[in-house]
């Protein structure tokens, strides 16, 4: 079973973060939004900005000390981006290829409904897998943080729906 550092956990969650973006910005582009849908992926997209920055903010000195020491860092990045890349979209190209993909507004909110829920769970299951409370606590503000795509997407869905 792996053991995750808080390095590792922050590392997992700005990629996560960054192919968000790309999903969110790419989605921008499509030609068939309205307003209102353009506005909740730009909160969106924005969020992502702001989740990263955030979540490299919850490093210590004691944290960056200890990634700046370990002589191996780049081989455990690579690793971590694996294995974000195996769960969630492999990278910012799949989330852009998804986007693609989608033939109306409702295909590009579940898909990112399912992106965000799987987030969720993979956070989730990561806090187990937590090497120090301090980690467990830093993935726990990364789940409150994510929670509120999935809310804010589900309800736009409802919406959608009861149009």
């Amino acid at each position: 079973m792996n053991i995750f550092s808080t390095n590792e956990v922050i590392e997992m969650a700005v990629q996560i973060e960054r192919n968000g973006y790309a999903f969110y910005d790419r989605a921008l582009s499509k030609d068939n939004l309205d307003s209102e849908t353009k506005d909740l992926l730009t909160i969106l997209k924005n969020e992502e900005i702001r989740h990263e920055q955030y979540f490299l903010s919850l490093r210590n000195e004691a944290d960056l000390f200890y990634m700046e020491e370990t002589q191996d860092w780049e081989m455990i990045s690579s690793y971590i981006k694996l294995i974000t890349d195996s769960r969630l979209f492999s990278d910012e190209k799949s989330a852009i290829a998804l986007v693609d993909q989608a033939k109306s507004v409702m295909d590009l909110i579940n898909y990112a409904i399912t992106f965000e829920k799987d987030t969720l769970l993979f956070f989730h299951t990561l806090k187990d897998k937590a090497n120090s409370q301090k980690t467990k606590d830093i993935i726990q503000s990364i789940i409150q943080e994510e929670i509120t795509h999935v809310f804010r997407l589900s309800e736009y869905k409802k919406k959608i729906l009861n149009k």
